[in-house]
């Protein structure tokens, strides 16, 4: 599911925040297909992040920042083509917020 500009719907405040990551795709086979990359933003219970491939809404995901062993298993709310190869992919944590070093530096998330 690809959606263009003007995503709404978020309930959390988004901080810019960069963090060096591993994406995981986790299909139904149990294999895992994965890419280093990076996030565009963050937020306690969700993360937009670039991706070298389309995703579909509802895949799921694992997300762990390179320098941390938190991982963090999520599921994708939207996909967006930026660029030939490139997309930035939305995905939620509904059931426990983010805990990466990154995001605890700031207040009030």
């Amino acid at each position: 599911m690809y959606l263009g500009k003007g995503l709404s719907g978020r309930k959390e405040r988004r901080l810019p925040i960069v963090v060096a990551v591993r994406l995981e795709v986790l299909d139904r086979e149990g294999d895992k297909e994965h890419e280093q990359t990076y996030t565009d933003n963050l937020s306690a219970h969700g993360v937009r992040v670039m991706s070298a491939r389309p995703w579909h809404a509802g895949d799921q995901a694992e997300i762990t920042p390179v320098n941390e062993e938190t991982r963090m298993r999520g599921e994708v709310v939207y996909c967006q083509k930026l660029a030939e190869a490139h997309f930035f992919v939305g995905l939620k944590f509904p059931h426990s917020p983010i805990n990466w070093s990154a995001l605890q530096r700031y207040d009030g998330v």
